[in-house]
C-alpha cells in the first residue's frame, strides 16, 4: 500500500463503496453558493488496506506511551491501564445522559464521591464535574465570581488582575465574561511583586487569577499577602489549577486564601489528553459561591428519607440545580469517562497522592540540576543556557536559551526541534514569555531516574553540537521543519483536487 489512502480515489469495484447519496431533498436547504459542483471522491479501501493506514497513521504519531513527553505545565504522565478497564465498564461506557436517576446510581455516585474527593485535597466547599476543560473551568469560575458581585450590587467591579507569567488562558476567560485585564510584572526572583498588585487593586478589582506554584515552576510563600491584599478591596482569588501536581496533599487553595479553584483532571489526575482533548477541568468553591455554581450537582440522600416505607439501607443519589446557577456551561454532565478515570485514581493512591507531588518535584529538580550542572568532561566550556531566578523549583523548570542563540545561532525552537530526531516529544516552547528563548519542562512522577539521566546526556550532545545540523531539524520525523508562517496563512481545510473533494 503506498504512503496515502487517497491512492485508491476513483477506484471502482474495489473495498468498500459509500451508497449513493441522498440529496434531492437535503440539497434543498444548501445555499447554492455552498453546495459541491462534483461528489467527494472519497477513497475505496479493502478491510486490511484501511488497518494497515490507519496503523501507519498512528506510528508516525508521538504520546506518552512511545517516550519521555516533558511538556512543561501540561503534565503529560503515564495513564494506568486499570482506569481504562473500569472506564470500559458497561455500567459506565453504555449508558446514555438521560436515562433515569434510577438507572445510572452507579455513575451518580461516582461523581458525588468525586466532588467531594476535589473539595477535600483543594480544601474547598463545593464542586461541580461540569467543565470540560481547563479554559472553560476558569471561565465557570469567573462567571460564579460575576454573579456574586452583581448580587451584591457591585457589578461595576470589571477588572481582573493577572501577573505576567499567566497561562494566556487566563486573561482569556476573564475578557470572555467581559472583564478589563491589568497585568502586573513578577519580581527579579520570578515571584510575585506584591506592590505591583498593591498598585494595581482598587474598588473596581473582581478577582486576581494566578497559579501557585507558578508557570516557572516557583512556588509563591507570600500568597496569603496576596490574598489579604486583593480581598481588602472587595475582590475574589481565583487559583489556577493548572500546576496542583506539585502540591496536592502538602497545602491547598483553601489554606492559602482561594475563593475558587479549576483541577484539570486530565493532568494531576492522570486522564490521558494531548492534541485538544479529551478533558475535564472541574470548580470547586468557598461556601459563597455554591448557589451560583452550573447545575446539575450531585446530591446525596439517604435511602432511607427517600423510599420510608423501603427495604434496606444506603444512599439514592440524584442530580440537584443551586438556587442561584449560572445555568449550564457544557451540554451534558461533564466529561464522564475523563471524570471516572480521574475517580479511579484518586481511590487507587488515596493518601499517596501526596508522594505523587513529592516525587514530581523531586523529578524536576533533578532534572534541572543534571542539565545546568553537567559533568566535567563534557565540552562544554561554558553552559549556554539559564535557569529561572530560584534556587529550588517544584514541580516544572524553565530554561533560557539566549546564551546559546547569541554563541551559535541556534534558537530555543531550534533545540525543540532538535529533541524530536531523539525520541523525544519537545518541551514547552517560548512560553512563559517573560523569559526570552523559553524552553519549559516537566518530567512528572511517573518518569524513571534512567529516562532523565539520558534525557539529560542527550540534551547536552544537542548543545555541544554542530550548529548547522540543529538548525535544519528533523532529520529523522515522518514531516521535517514546516514553514509555520506558510502553513498558518495558507491553511489547506480540505483535500487537494484529485486527492478528495472538488
Amino acid at each position: 500500500m503506498t504512503d496515502t489512502i487517497f491512492h485508491f480515489n476513483g477506484a471502482e469495484n474495489a473495498g468498500w463503496s459509500q451508497p449513493p447519496p441522498s440529496m434531492d431533498e437535503a440539497i434543498k436547504h444548501v445555499p447554492e453558493n455552498m453546495r459541491r459542483r462534483n461528489l467527494p471522491s472519497w477513497p475505496r479501501a479493502s478491510e486490511p488496506e484501511l488497518v494497515r493506514h490507519y496503523t501507519k497513521l498512528s506510528q508516525k504519531n508521538f504520546g506518552i506511551d512511545t517516550g519521555f513527553y516533558p511538556l512543561g505545565s501540561c503534565t503529560m504522565k503515564h495513564n494506568p491501564r486499570l482506569n481504562e478497564k473500569i472506564v470500559q465498564n458497561p455500567g459506565i461506557d453504555r449508558i446514555h445522559p438521560l436515562q433515569p436517576e434510577s438507572q445510572v446510581q452507579g455513575l451518580l455516585a461516582i461523581y458525588y464521591e468525586m466532588q467531594e474527593m476535589l473539595a477535600i485535597c483543594s480544601g474547598m466547599d463545593s464542586v461541580t464535574l461540569q467543565p470540560v476543560a481547563g479554559a472553560q473551568g476558569e471561565f465557570t469560575a469567573i462567571r460564579c465570581i460575576q454573579e456574586y458581585h452583581r448580587e451584591r450590587g457591585e457589578g461595576y467591579r470589571d477588572k481582573v488582575i493577572v501577573p505576567d507569567s499567566a497561562h494566556g488562558t487566563n486573561p482569556a476567560s476573564a475578557s470572555m465574561c467581559g472583564y478589563q485585564i491589568i497585568e502586573i510584572p513578577s519580581g527579579d526572583d520570578g515571584r510575585i511583586d506584591l506592590e505591583a498588585l498593591r498598585s494595581a487593586v482598587g474598588d473596581d478589582t473582581a478577582a486576581m487569577m494566578i497559579t501557585n506554584p507558578s508557570t516557572l515552576g516557583v512556588f509563591e510563600p507570600e500568597i496569603a499577602k496576596a490574598t489579604e491584599i486583593v480581598h481588602s478591596a472587595g475582590g475574589q482569588m481565583y487559583y489556577d489549577g493548572a500546576n496542583f501536581n506539585a502540591i496536592l496533599g502538602k497545602t491547598d487553595p483553601g489554606r492559602m486564601g482561594f475563593d475558587a479553584v479549576h483541577y484539570n483532571l486530565h493532568k494531576t489526575f492522570s486522564q490521558p489528553h494531548g492534541g485538544g482533548g479529551p478533558g475535564s477541568g472541574p470548580i470547586g468553591v468557598k461556601g459563597h459561591l455554591s448557589k451560583f455554581l452550573p447545575t446539575p450537582l450531585v446530591e446525596r440522600r439517604e435511602l432511607s428519607d427517600v423510599d420510608p416505607g423501603g427495604v434496606g439501607d444506603g444512599f439514592w443519589y440524584h442530580w440537584t440545580s443551586p438556587e442561584c446557577s449560572i445555568g449550564k456551561v457544557q451540554q451534558w454532565n461533564g466529561n464522564a469517562g475523563a471524570v471516572v478515570r480521574a475517580w479511579a485514581f484518586y481511590r487507587r493512591y488515596g493518601r499517596d497522592l501526596e508522594r505523587m507531588s513529592e516525587h514530581a518535584v523531586l523529578n524536576a529538580n533533578y532534572l534541572r540540576f543534571k542539565i545546568m550542572n553537567p559533568d566535567p568532561k563534557l565540552s562544554i566550556h561554558a553552559m549556554p543556557v539559564e535557569g529561572c531566578p530560584a534556587d529550588v523549583v517544584k514541580h516544572e523548570f524553565t530554561l533560557s536559551m539566549s546564551p546559546l542563540k547569541e554563541a551559535t545561532g541556534v534558537t530555543g525552537k531550534d533545540v525543540a526541534k532538535r529533541l524530536l530526531d531523539f525520541g523525544y516529544m519537545s518541551p514547552t516552547l517560548y512560553f512563559p514569555q517573560i523569559v526570552p528563548e523559553c524552553l519549559m519542562f516537566e518530567p512528572t512522577e511517573t518518569e524513571s531516574k534512567e529516562v532523565l539521566d539520558k534525557f539529560a546526556d542527550d540534551f547536552h550532545t544537542i548543545l555541544t553540537e554542530d550548529p548547522e545540523v540543529v538548525l535544519s531539524a528533523p532529520h529523522t520525523t515522518p514531516v521535517g521543519r514546516v514553514d509555520e508562517v506558510w502553513a498558518a496563512r495558507n491553511l489547506i481545510l480540505r483535500f487537494p483536487k484529485g486527492e478528495g473533494s472538488s
